[in-house]
C-alpha cells in the first residue's frame, strides 16, 4: 500500500467513525496503522476504563475477542464491534468455566482472581478481575488470611507471589508469545546492551528470573507502565520484553529514544489479525457485533468493575 493509499484509507476510517458515532479503541499490540487511527491506544485496563466511560454510541474494539466481550459487559447500552471475530487469545483459551468451577470445588471458600485475559464465562465465576497493571493492588486488597485462586497465567501468578509475599494457588496457563521470551533472550541482551534499561512484562517466561537478578536497570511493568517509565526516564535506550507491537507506541511517544525488542519473534498472530481494511469494513458494514448472554454478563460485571475501580 502506498503512502497516499494508506492516508486515504485512514481518512475513510475516521470519517466512518464520526458518521457512526463510534469510538475506536486499540490495544498496544495492534498493527501501527490501526493504532494511528484509534481514538485511544492502551493496555487492557485503560481500554476497559475507556469503554466504560465513553459517550459514543458504539465501540469498535481493535484487540482480541475477550477484550471486546469485556467492553460489551461494561457498556451494555453500546454496540460493540470487533473487526475480526476470530482474533482469539491462547491465554484465555487455557482455562474454561467448567475447569474453573471444578477448581473452585476443590477449594471451597477461596477467592478467585482472574486475569482479564479470560472469557466472559470464566469472569462470571470470578470474584476479582485484574490486569498486569493492577494485579498487585488487587491481590493486596484481599485480606491476608484469605485463600486465593489465581488464573490463568502462571508467570504473572509467580511474579505476584514474589511482589506481594502471598502464597497463591496458580493455574498453569500461559500466553504463547510471552512464554516464548526466555531467560536466554534476556541474558544475551544484558551482555550486548549493558547501557540499556530492560522493561519486562510480567507474563514473560523470563519474569521470575529477571526478578531474581533484578538491578536498577531491570523493571517488571505492564505495557502502560512501560510507556510511562520510558517517557520519564533520563535514559535513551530500552530493551522491551513483550509483544513487539508496543514499540510503535513507544517510538511515537518518546521519539528521541531508542527501543529494541528482546525477541523479534514475540508477535501475537491474533493481535495482528485486525487490519485497517477490516476496521474500515467493520465501520462501513456494521460488523461483527459482540454480545454476551445477559446472565453471564451480570455475573461477570462485578468482577470487572472491581478491576476498573482498583488503581
Amino acid at each position: 500500500m502506498t503512502t497516499l493509499e494508506l492516508t486515504r484509507l485512514q481518512d475513510e476510517v475516521k470519517a466512518l467513525a464520526r458518521e457512526r458515532d463510534a469510538v475506536v479503541l486499540a490495544h498496544n499490540y495492534q498493527v501501527p496503522e490501526v493504532q494511528d487511527v484509534a481514538d485511544y491506544v492502551g493496555d487492557s485496563l485503560g481500554l476497559s476504563r475507556e469503554a466504560a466511560a465513553t459517550n459514543a454510541s458504539a465501540i469498535v474494539f481493535c484487540g482480541v475477542h475477550f477484550m471486546a466481550e469485556t467492553a460489551a459487559i461494561l457498556a451494555p447500552d453500546k454496540t460493540v464491534l470487533i473487526p475480526d471475530p476470530d482474533a482469539g487469545c491462547s491465554l484465555a483459551a487455557s482455562i474454561t468455566a467448567d475447569q474453573l468451577r471444578a477448581w473452585k470445588a476443590e477449594h471451597p471458600g477461596a477467592v478467585v482472581v482472574s486475569y482479564v485475559n479470560t472469557t466472559a464465562e470464566v469472569k462470571a465465576e470470578t470474584d476479582y478481575c485484574c490486569t498486569s497493571g493492577n494485579a498487585k493492588a488487587v491481590i493486596e486488597a484481599i485480606p491476608p488470611a484469605q485463600e486465593i485462586l489465581f488464573c490463568p497465567d502462571m508467570f504473572l501468578g509467580m511474579w505476584l507471589e514474589r511482589v506481594t509475599g502471598r502464597k497463591l494457588n496458580v493455574w498453569l496457563g500461559e500466553c504463547h508469545v510471552h512464554a516464548g521470551i526466555r531467560p536466554a533472550d534476556i541474558e544475551r541482551w544484558q551482555a550486548e546492551a549493558p547501557d540499556a534499561e530492560l522493561l519486562v512484562h510480567p507474563e514473560c517466561g523470563c519474569a521470575s528470573q529477571c526478578m531474581a537478578f533484578a538491578n536498577d536497570r531491570t523493571h517488571i511493568l505492564s505495557t502502560e507502565g512501560m510507556v510511562k517509565f520510558a517517557k520519564a526516564s533520563p535514559k535513551n535506550r530500552f530493551l522491551i520484553a513483550t509483544e513487539t507491537g508496543i514499540i510503535h507506541r513507544l517510538q511515537k511517544e518518546a521519539p528521541e529514544k531508542r527501543f529494541e525488542a528482546v525477541s523479534e519473534k514475540a508477535i501475537c498472530k491474533y493481535m495482528k489479525m485486525i487490519t485497517l481494511e477490516k476496521l474500515r469494513d467493520s465501520l462501513r458494514d456494521w460488523k461483527h457485533v459482540v454480545t454476551v448472554e445477559p446472565e453471564i454478563a451480570e455475573r461477570a460485571r462485578g468482577a470487572i468493575e472491581r478491576m476498573v475501580a482498583i488503581a
